[in-house]
């Protein structure tokens, strides 16, 4: 399946996901044991169990999966202005996982759709991509888009019910910008966050490997993932994350409610405790530097002196 041009165009102009606007990365990267700050005016309304997922930072509004365990996973995706105001910016958007092209549009992990789809801000979804040797994916949770417009996206089994149909296998994959799929890995059960560094030339990627999560991270050559190599082992089951301007990512590990902070070598430098389970992580706010995170009908934040991704 091909990607629209208009996809393609946008995503070429996408600034590097973990700079600020001048380019420029400044300020300390965090240390020590740190705790997020609970958004009270964003404690979930819903009478059944769920989870806020894929916060991404658009403009100057934070827009967050908003999902229930119920009967093909219902989901919205809500939004909290720079005021503190929450509101539902799109009802039915069946996503996961969130990203934007730059332009201003949501990318979104559809599980209801089985697909990586595309939204715009009033709530008009397009496919990008769909299928994989024939078949549909099962639940598209996390991804992560190139500066020249190369997507990657992870596609664990949790909610495979949702809709009819899935893969073989859970699997890490790479969509060209002529709208190739292709693996990146397949060895990594339910691959689920996947973020880029800062100058785009190493991919990280979490999941299960027996009982532990690992981090792995795939050299980048001349636009394609090399072998990946396991930069960090032994994480609790590892959600969502996020990379600063420095490099160091931000692995979240769902049940132990918790991020842990690595730099690019794999030696860690700080832990973020929150006080429910925890999802994914994006840098936000005026100036870069606030720290969201999603977790289980909660959103935290936490100010930093550093930037980094916008989700």
């Amino acid at each position: 399946m091909k990607l629209r041009s208009t996809l393609i165009l946008a995503a070429m102009l996408a600034a590097p996901l973990a700079q600020s606007a001048t380019g420029v990365c400044n300020g300390k990267a965090p240390s020590g044991e740190l705790t997020a700050t609970r958004i009270a005016a964003a404690n979930s309304t819903r009478s059944e169990p769920g989870l806020y997922e894929g916060p991404v930072w658009i403009k100057d509004a934070l827009y967050f999966s908003d999902f229930t365990f119920g009967p093909g996973f219902p989901s919205r995706i809500l939004k909290l202005d720079a005021s503190g105001k929450v509101s539902t910016a799109i009802e039915d958007s069946g996503s996961n996982g969130l990203a934007t092209d730059g332009k201003g549009n949501l990318i979104a992990a559809t599980h209801k759709y089985k697909s990586v789809s595309r939204y715009t801000l009033d709530g008009k979804r397009s496919d990008i991509v769909g299928q994989f040797n024939g078949n549909v994916f099962n639940s598209p949770n996390d991804m992560a888009l190139a500066a020249d417009g190369t997507l990657y996206f992870t596609d664990p089994d949790f909610q495979r019910d949702a809709a009819p149909g899935g893969q073989d296998k859970t699997r890490v994959y790479r969509v060209a910008t002529d709208g190739k799929v292709t693996v990146v890995d397949d060895t990594l059960q339910n691959p689920n966050g996947v973020s880029l560094s800062p100058k785009g030339d190493v991919l990280y990627v979490n999941g299960m490997v027996g009982e532990y999560g690992v981090l792995r991270a795939y050299p980048i050559v001349k636009g394609v993932p090399q072998q990946g190599k396991d930069l960090v082992n032994k994480l609790g089951i590892p959600d969502g994350m996020a990379v600063d301007c420095h490099g160091n990512i931000y692995v979240t590990e769902h049940t132990d409610r918790r991020l842990r902070v690595f730099t690019p070598a794999g030696k860690q430098i700080a832990t973020i405790k929150v006080d429910a389970n925890v999802t994914n992580a994006a840098f936000g706010g005026a100036d870069g530097k606030t720290l969201y995170i999603t977790g289980a009908g909660a959103l935290w934040q936490l100010k930093l002196e550093v930037t980094g991704s916008p989700y």
